[in-house]
C-alpha cells in the first residue's frame, strides 16, 4: 500500500469545484452535492486534506447517518493517510453521542455505563405505565404513544411543554389520548431511575449536556474537536441541528463546520428529518462558503435534462443546474399498460429485452415503487420469466409477517388440520389464548394422535380460555364454510375480515400499520387478479376453471418456492424508492406512476409534502445511469376493486425532447385529462373529462370570502362544490365534478381556489 506521503495526488482526482470543496477547510461551509457528483470522495478527501493539513485526526468529528458511511469514509481516509484514519471521529450521531455520554452522563444524573433501551424495552416500560395509569391500551396502543413521545423529543418538547402546545394535546384529544403527555413525563422518570436511554435519548441528552453547561462541558468538546463535518445534512432533524449549533457556537460561528448534502433529495419528513435544516443554514452561518457540486458522473443527457426538469417546479430550493460531460444516450421510456398486471409483464419482458440488447447484468437494473405493496405483481412476473431478484431492505412479499398471517388464516379455513398455520393464528390478533393453553392444545393432539384442531373440544380450558378458544373455533368454522361454497377472492374477503387483522393494524394507526395494511389489500387484489384470470388452473371438470381458494393457495405455494435465495447473486433489485437513495444502475425502472400513487395522495393537500414528493422522484430518476424506463397503468386492483388512474403529474413536468415516444400509446397531452373507461362491472368509468384552470385566468379567492354551498375552482382539480368546513382547521370538504374521487378534504391554507359564484 502506498505510504501517505507518497500519495499526494489525491487531489489531482478532483474537478474544480471539487477542489475547492476540499481544500477550503477553514470557516463554516456548505457543499451542495447533485446527484452523481462525487459527494463521498469529496466528503472523504475533505477530511484527509484536513489532516495532511498539521490537524491531529482525533480533532476531527465527522457525523453520519449510518455505521456502513462511516466505515466507508475510514477506509477511503485511509487509502490516503494512512491507519490514522481510525484516529478521526467518525460515526453516526447516535454511536458519537453515545462515546461522549459514556464520559459525561454523571454531569446530567446518569451514571457512565447507562443503560440503552432496544425497542422491546421501551414497549414494556409504556405498558406498564399506562397499565398502572389504569387506561385502555386499545386506545393508547403502546406504538402510538411511543411515536408520539419519540416526535416530542426529536421537537425539543418537554412534558410540560407538551402538555402547553395545543397542536399536540389538540390531535391526543381528538384521538381520545389526552394522557399522552402525563406518560411521557413518567416515561422519562423511569428511564431515569433505572440509568436508562432509549435512542432519542441519546440525542436528546447530548443537547441537554451542551445545553445545560455543567462544568463548562460545552468549552472542553469545542476545544476537542476543530473540525465538525456532517454528511447527508438534509436529512438531519430538529434536534440534530441544534446540537451542531451548540458544538459551533450557532450563528456567530466562525468555527469550521462543514455540512454535505442536497437539498433536492430530502425525502425523510415522516422521520422527523427537515429541509429547513439545510435552506436555513447559509442564515445561520452568514459567512458559509458554498460549493455547488453541480457536474454529474453517473446519468446520461437525457436522464440528467429531465431530473432539472422536474425539480424546477418545486419552488423552495437552493438553486442550481445539474450537467454532465457523458454521453447524450438513451431517451427516457414510457410504458403505459392497460392495468398494473399487463404493467408487471411489460417491465419483464422489458428486463429481457435489455439484457439482450445491451448485455446488462440482472444485479445492474432495478425496479423502484413508492410503496413496498407495489412488489407483489413484478415479483410474480419476474417468477414467471425465470429472471432471479431480490427485495432491497425487505421482504418478498409472501414472507411478510402481515401476509404469512392472512396466509395461516386462509390455509386453515381449507384444511383445519394444518397446524402449523393453527398454532400461528390461534392468538392473532390476541385473544387471550396463552402459551399455556397452546402446550395444553398440543399435549392432547400428540396423546390422541390427531389434529390440534381435532382436540380443542377434548379439554377442558379455564373459562377465560374457554371463551377465546370459543371465539377462535367460531372464526375458522365459519371460514371453513365460506372457502367451500365461494370463490378465492370472496372467501378470502370475508375471512380475512373474521380475522380481525386489518383491525388491529387500524387500531395501531402507524405507518408501519398503514404499510401493513396495504400489503394485505395488496394481496386481495392479487387474489381478485386470480379469479378474474383466465389462467387460473382447471378444475376436476375441464371445462370448468378452479378458482378456489384451495387452487389460489397451490398456486403461491409454488411460487413462492421459487423465491429462496439462490446462490447465484445476479439478481434484479426490487426497492422503495426511499430505500434507493445513495444507489445506482445502468437500467432503472420506476413504475406506478400515478396520481394518488406517485404522487400520495397523502400529499395533495399541502405543497410542502408535495413538493417532497417530487424530490422522491427526483431520487428516483438519478439513480439511473444509461436506461431510464417510467411506467403506469391505466386502471389498477385497490381493495378488490379495478380503479381506474390519471398518470402523475410529475411525468408531464418532462419534456418530450427527453422521451422516447415510439412506446407511448397515446399523444402527451392526455397526462392526467383524458377520461377512460374500466370495462363494465370492474369501475366506475369517468364521463367527465377534468378540467385544468388556465393560468393567467386563475386568481385565488380570500380565504375569508369563501363559504360552505359555493361553487370554486382548483387549479388541477377543476370546479367543485364546498360541501363542508372546519371553521377552526380551515379544513374543507370538497366535491368536485371531474375526477377519480370526486370528494376530498383540503386545507384551505394551501387549497388556492377561486370562488365561482
Amino acid at each position: 500500500m502506498e505510504s501517505p506521503e507518497q500519495n499526494t495526488d489525491y487531489l489531482d482526482e478532483l474537478n474544480k469545484i471539487q477542489r475547492q470543496a476540499v481544500t477550503t477547510i477553514n470557516g463554516p461551509v456548505m457543499v451542495i452535492a447533485g446527484p452523481g457528483s462525487g459527494k463521498t470522495r469529496v466528503l472523504t478527501y475533505r477530511i484527509a486534506h484536513i489532516i495532511k493539513s498539521g490537524v491531529p485526526p482525533w480533532q476531527v468529528l465527522a457525523l453520519t447517518f449510518t455505521n456502513k458511511a462511516a466505515k466507508e469514509m475510514k477506509e477511503r481516509i485511509e487509502k490516503v493517510i494512512g491507519p490514522s484514519a481510525n484516529k478521526v471521529w467518525a460515526g453516526t450521531f447516535h454511536s458519537v453521542f453515545c462515546k461522549i455520554l459514556r464520559i459525561e452522563a454523571p454531569k446530567i444524573g446518569y451514571p457512565n455505563d447507562f443503560t440503552i433501551y432496544d425497542t422491546d424495552d421501551c414497549k414494556s416500560l409504556v405498558n406498564e405505565i399506562t397499565k398502572t395509569m389504569g387506561l385502555d391500551p386499545k386506545v393508547y396502543i403502546n406504538s402510538v404513544v411511543r411515536s408520539r413521545i419519540s416526535a416530542a423529543k426529536s421537537n425539543l418538547i418537554s412534558p410540560k411543554a407538551y402538555a402547553n402546545n395545543e397542536d399536540y394535546m389538540g390531535l391526543d384529544t381528538m384521538n381520545k389520548r389526552p394522557m399522552i403527555h402525563v406518560i411521557y413525563e413518567k416515561y422519562l422518570n423511569k428511564c431515569k431511575k433505572a440509568g436508562a436511554m432509549d435512542f432519542d435519548d441519546l440525542l436528546l441528552h447530548m443537547f441537554r449536556l451542551l445545553h445545560m453547561n455543567p462544568d463548562n462541558v460545552r468549552a472542553k468538546y469545542q476545544e476537542k474537536f476543530k473540525y465538525f463535518l456532517v454528511d447527508e445534512f438534509q436529512d438531519t432533524n430538529v434536534l440534530q441541528y441544534e446540537i451542531l449549533k451548540l458544538f459551533t457556537n450557532g450563528a456567530s460561528s466562525t468555527r469550521n463546520v462543514c455540512i454535505v448534502g442536497d437539498d433536492a433529495q430530502s425525502i425523510y419528513s415522516f422521520r422527523g428529518a427537515t429541509i429547513d435544516n439545510i435552506l436555513q443554514f447559509g442564515k445561520d452561518y452568514p459567512q458559509v462558503k458554498t460549493f455547488k457540486l453541480e457536474q454529474n458522473y453517473r446519468s446520461t443527457k437525457h436522464i440528467v435534462a429531465a431530473a432539472n426538469q422536474v425539480i424546477s417546479n418545486n419552488a423552495n430550493q437552493i438553486p442550481k443546474k445539474i450537467w454532465t460531460d457523458l454521453e447524450e444516450g438513451n431517451k427516457i421510456k414510457l410504458v403505459r399498460a392497460m392495468t398494473d398486471v399487463e404493467e408487471g409483464r411489460r417491465v419483464a419482458s422489458d428486463i429481457i429485452e435489455q439484457k439482450n440488447r445491451y448485455n446488462i447484468p440482472n444485479t445492474e437494473i432495478a425496479i423502484l415503487y413508492r410503496t413496498n405493496a407495489q412488489s407483489r405483481v413484478f415479483e410474480e412476473h419476474l417468477r414467471r420469466q425465470n429472471i432471479p431478484y431480490r427485495i432491497y431492505g425487505g421482504l418478498s412479499f409472501y414472507q411478510r409477517k402481515e401476509i404469512k398471517d392472512v396466509i395461516a388464516y386462509l390455509r386453515l379455513s381449507t384444511n383445519s388440520n394444518d397446524d402449523e398455520a393453527l398454532k400461528r393464528v390461534i392468538n392473532y390478533p390476541k385473544r387471550g389464548i396463552g402459551n399455556s393453553t397452546v402446550a395444553l392444545l398440543t399435549k392432547q393432539a400428540d396423546q390422541d394422535n390427531t389434529s390440534m384442531w381435532d382436540s380443542i373440544g377434548l379439554i377442558n380450558f379455564t373459562a377465560r380460555a374457554s371463551k377465546s378458544m370459543k371465539l377462535f373455533y367460531t372464526i375458522v368454522s365459519a371460514s371453513k364454510e365460506k372457502a367451500q361454497k365461494q370463490d378465492a377472492f370472496e372467501a378470502a374477503s370475508y375471512i380475512i375480515k373474521k380475522s380481525g387483522i386489518i383491525e388491529a393494524y387500524k387500531a395501531e394507526n402507524t405507518l408501519e400499520s398503514k404499510g401493513r395494511i396495504d400489503n394485505i389489500n395488496a394481496l386481495i387484489d392479487g387474489i381478485k387478479e386470480f379469479t378474474d384470470s383466465d389462467e387460473v388452473a382447471l378444475g376436476e371438470d375441464e371445462n370448468n376453471l378452479d378458482r378456489s381458494l384451495s387452487s389460489f393457495l397451490q398456486t403461491i405455494s409454488l411460487m413462492t418456492q421459487a423465491d429462496k435465495e439462490s446462490e447465484d447473486d445476479d439478481h434484479i433489485t426490487l426497492l422503495s424508492v426511499h430505500a434507493a437513495k445513495g444507489l445506482e444502475y445502468r437500467s432503472v425502472f420506476v413504475v406506478g406512476l400515478e396520481e394518488n400513487l406517485f404522487p400520495s395522495f397523502m400529499s395533495m393537500s399541502s405543497p410542502q409534502q408535495l413538493d417532497e414528493e417530487r424530490r422522491l422522484f427526483y431520487v428516483a430518476i438519478t439513480r439511473a445511469k444509461e436506461l431510464l424506463t417510467l411506467s403506469c397503468a391505466n386502471s389498477r386492483y385497490q381493495y378488490g376493486n379495478l380503479v381506474e388512474n390519471d398518470s402523475s403529474r410529475f411525468l408531464e413536468e418532462i419534456s418530450e425532447e427527453n422521451l422516447d415516444s415510439s412506446a407511448f400509446s397515446f399523444k402527451r397531452k392526455s397526462f392526467g385529462k383524458t377520461p377512460r373507461k374500466v370495462s363494465a362491472g370492474l369501475g366506475k368509468a369517468r364521463n367527465k373529462p377534468t378540467h385544468i384552470a388556465e393560468p393567467e385566468n386563475f386568481v385565488p379567492s380570500p380565504i375569508k370570502d369563501i363559504e360552505v354551498g359555493m361553487r370554486v375552482l382548483h387549479k388541477r382539480f377543476g370546479p367543485g362544490k364546498i360541501l363542508s368546513m372546519d371553521e377552526k382547521k380551515k379544513l374543507a370538504t370538497i366535491k368536485f365534478e371531474s375526477v377519480n374521487s370526486p370528494e376530498k378534504r383540503i386545507l384551505l391554507q394551501y387549497a388556492r381556489l377561486q370562488i365561482l359564484d
